[in-house]
């Protein structure tokens, strides 16, 4: 089981940040969460007194069966850690600072980014919090399907639920802060090594790779021919951070104002420049 300290302590801020949230914007503002934590909520509004903690590691003990068997002995752990940490720190937050506010979609941005950051924190360093993060979880792993996606989905279903206790005015509010938690998480996974594609068609190739080397990337070369002309020709593609896209366009209209660029959002790059450094060793985030 390869388990770092690095990771520990993430899972553990992530779930921190993520309790402090629920119990300071999403409790005292009447909105709901989606999964199981949007469960244990629904069960602290309709009775009060309970420890909301205890009642969403409860209700996460069986999705702990699905785990062990499919998620690996350290994905597990980490779920496990990241499960009872944020049991830990909703009881620990409970009622220490609920923040109402008279703006219920300002209270739904907060709450939406508050989750969003503790879970993509989560995530990024391998835990879950158990519930529908399990299934995201493999969900990604198997389909390759975003987990913020996923727990949008799943959110859908328990906010509707929600209606049961909640006027309807509270779930739409509710549907803004998991939509921004979605997009932060997103964020979260993606964000570090994203980057940008450019595929470049020009007459010019040999002169546009000189420069991009020239920056420090590498550049791959594809055979085509020009459907039109039946020309022969050599296609640029190349991955650069987002910071870098400006420069190589720059660069491309420099050398050749008549190319034929097509830029793509890349969602995660991994390999040297990115997550691995000249050497092939990775890069310490």
């Amino acid at each position: 089981m390869n388990v770092r300290l690095k990771s520990i302590i993430a899972i553990i801020l992530g779930s921190a940040i993520m309790g402090f949230g629920i119990n300071s914007f999403n409790i005292p503002n009447h909105l709901a969460e989606g999964g199981i934590t949007g469960i244990s909520i629904l069960i602290k509004l309709l009775f009060p007194g309970v420890d909301q903690g205890i009642v969403f590691l409860v209700l996460n003990v069986p999705l702990f069966i699905l785990g062990w068997k499919i998620l690996g002995r350290t994905s597990f752990f980490y779920t496990i850690l990241g499960t009872v940490s944020l049991s830990v720190f909703l009881s620990v937050f409970d009622n220490v600072l609920p923040l109402p506010m008279n703006d219920r979609l300002l209270a739904s941005l907060y709450a939406g980014v508050a989750v969003g950051v503790g879970l993509g924190i989560i995530f990024r360093y391998g835990g879950t919090t158990g519930g529908v993060d399990i299934i995201a979880r493999l969900l990604q792993k198997y389909m390759g399907v975003s987990m913020g996606r996923t727990l949008f989905l799943g959110d859908i279903l328990v906010i509707g639920a929600s209606l049961v206790y909640l006027n309807l005015e509270s779930a739409m509010y509710t549907l803004v802060a998991v939509f921004i938690a979605a997009r932060v998480i997103d964020f979260f996974q993606d964000g570090a090594y994203a980057g940008k594609a450019l595929t470049i068609i020009s007459e010019r190739t040999e002169e546009i790779c000189k420069q991009i080397l020239d920056l420090g990337r590498g550049v791959t070369l594809f055979s085509g021919k020009g459907a039109f002309s039946g020309n022969d020709k050599q296609v640029i593609y190349v991955v650069v951070s987002r910071n870098e896209v400006m420069r190589l366009k720059s660069i491309v209209q420099e050398v050749d104002p008549h190319a034929f660029v097509i830029v793509n959002d890349v969602h995660e790059v991994l390999g040297e420049g990115f997550t691995l450094d000249e050497n092939k060793q990775p890069i310490q985030s």
